[in-house]
């Protein structure tokens, strides 16, 4: 390079900085930008994430603008800024808060859902009001406000309105409280428990509370019955029936090739 173009390097680099940017500050380029995202109408701003906008707090979206939030007498803000909620003591109705109706023996509940008020311990809900929970003999009292409010104790089960006792028989157990289970070895035979009878080549199974014969072994008639397994055949994954080896299929007592 010589030294002439030396000298004239940087007004070329120049010039092409300012057409490039005259380019992009000309109304065309700027009016192209523009089209890419919508207008903001009042009471919005743009969005955080992406094109569009999003309303002020304060303000819900209607069509393409933002209206105020209309707040009733009893009311205020939502967290979310979107909506609307009623004060302690109060409920929506429609577009106002209109006052809880607490029964005698009750409380305000801050819960969204069910009546705004709630039974005191020792109470529970009838309708719209709260009636003294009675506890019955064998029971005790729940932190439920709904139902009948009281459990029977462990050992009992509910019969009508009241807990009777659960009559445990010979070789059983207390189950979950309100009935019993046979122990192992044993099975439940009406309101008793039976002996298991374990035939010959048989054993107790996992549960307890019937049997399986041996691998080798088939029930037949309530005992346990060797497996007759015929040439080309083999004893299946149960352990107790057999199948033939691939490319032969089981006919009567045989493994054959038809």
């Amino acid at each position: 390079m010589n030294i002439e173009s030396r000298r004239f390097l940087p007004l070329t680099v120049l010039a092409h900085v300012l057409i490039v940017g005259g380019l992009l500050g000309s109304p065309s380029v700027a009016s192209s930008q523009d089209k890419s995202s919508p207008p903001v109408p009042a009471n919005a701003h743009a969005s955080r994430y992406g094109s569009g906008w999003q309303c002020d707090r304060g303000y819900r979206k209607e069509g393409a603008a933002c209206s105020a939030i209309r707040i009733p007498e009893h009311g205020y803000l939502a967290a979310s800024g979107e909506d609307w909620d009623c004060e302690r003591g109060f409920r929506k109705a429609g577009a106002v808060c209109e006052a809880i109706r607490i029964p005698d023996n009750a409380h305000a509940d801050d819960s969204s859902f069910g009546a705004g008020w709630a039974c005191n311990r020792g109470f529970r809900a009838s309708t719209q009001s709260c009636v003294r929970v009675i506890v019955p003999a064998n029971a005790f009292a729940t932190e439920t406000t709904y139902g009948r409010g009281w459990e029977c104790e462990r050992g009992h089960r509910l019969r009508d309105e009241g807990c009777v006792p659960v009559t445990v028989p010979a070789n059983a157990f207390l189950r979950g409280g309100e009935d019993w289970e046979c122990e192992r070895g044993f099975a439940r035979r009406g309101e008793s428990c039976a002996a298991v009878q374990v035939p010959e080549n048989a054993y107790l199974d996992s549960r307890g509370n019937d049997w399986k014969c041996e691998r080798g072994f088939s029930e037949q008639t309530g005992r346990c019955v060797a497996l007759e397994v015929p040439p080309n055949g083999f004893i299946d994954h149960t352990g107790n029936g057999w199948r033939c080896i691939d490319g032969l299929r089981k006919q009567g007592k045989s493994c054959t090739d038809d």
